[in-house]
């Protein structure tokens, strides 16, 4: 295994979007993170994706970490789908095999619209922690602790971590700060900032617009897929309930799902390993089918 190194692509609207490649040799599997993440929240797992053989490449999303803001503002659950078509696309030529994709919440739903909508082109999709079916608490909860420092941003990354324990309070608050600092971008003036473009909740094409017709969509074609599915779920999770989750595999022919504890929406921080251990035997299950 060699990596990470630093891999580019070009988004639909002409946006870079930066990656880290870890090559393992073997079956391409693509990482998307969740609204408000960056590529760096994959880290630990795509290193244990590779070390078993196959290449893994975590990708920023549009508007987040070292990824290009989009002039254009649009960043509805559409564009993103758009991005990761053409991400999919460009690591199948690449690569010369349809990839399998691991998305976490946003990251997770861009890959099934762009699987509905523009495929069939992967070869396996893992969910962390969403379906088209979401809490709307969840979300509101999720989408508030986002929007709670946007704009004043954090005095020092102390500041920081304790906003987040707060918000994560049964996650052990870690001793160093260097994984924080990586999702965080800091201004002339010293203060930090999540490492988003705010547009991607304030933009007139933000992620909310026409997504309840989009999570309609989703739904609807669930029966259609063919490609095998995982539903990676924290046991504690905000965004999906137990319920829905068993009404996802039963509305999706080909899908199983897997409950993680003491884990809520951020599955793969919470119970990394736990969470690892998961994708592996899934993505090693198609290894050899």
């Amino acid at each position: 295994m060699t990596g990470p190194h630093a891999i580019d692509f070009i988004g639909a609207e002409g946006n870079r979007l930066r990656g880290d490649f870890w090559d393992g040799r073997g079956h391409p599997v693509l990482f998307f993170h969740g609204g408000g993440q960056t590529r760096r929240a994959w880290d630990k797992t795509a290193k244990r994706v590779a070390a078993a053989g196959m290449r893994a490449v975590t990708v920023d999303q549009r508007g987040h970490g070292e990824s290009d803001w989009v002039g254009s503002g649009n960043y509805t659950f559409q564009h993103f789908a758009e991005d990761a078509a053409a991400v999919v696309r460009q690591m199948a030529k690449r690569f010369h095999a349809a990839p399998s994709v691991v998305g976490a919440s946003l990251g997770g739903l861009s890959a099934l619209a762009a699987e509905v909508r523009q495929g069939p082109m992967l070869d396996s999709l893992v969910l962390v922690d969403v379906i088209p079916r979401m809490d709307p608490d969840g979300v509101a909860k999720i989408q508030g602790f986002m929007g709670e420092r946007r704009d004043e941003g954090f005095a020092s990354l102390e500041e920081a971590a304790d906003a987040i324990a707060r918000y994560l309070p049964h996650r052990e608050k870690p001793t160093s700060l260097d994984g924080l600092k990586k999702n965080l971008r800091r201004t002339a003036d010293g203060r930090y900032f999540w490492h988003w473009d705010p547009g991607f909740m304030t933009s007139e094409q933000n992620i909310n617009r026409n997504s309840r017709e989009l999570m309609a969509e989703l739904t609807a074609a669930l029966p259609k897929l063919t490609l095998p599915v995982l539903l990676v779920r924290g046991v504690q999770s905000e965004l999906v309930q137990e319920a829905h989750a068993q009404e996802f595999v039963s509305l999706a022919p080909t899908a199983s799902y897997v409950d993680v504890g003491g884990a809520g929406h951020m599955v793969a921080g919470d119970k990394n390993d736990i969470f690892s251990h998961a994708v592996l035997e899934f993505l090693t299950d198609r290894e050899a089918a």
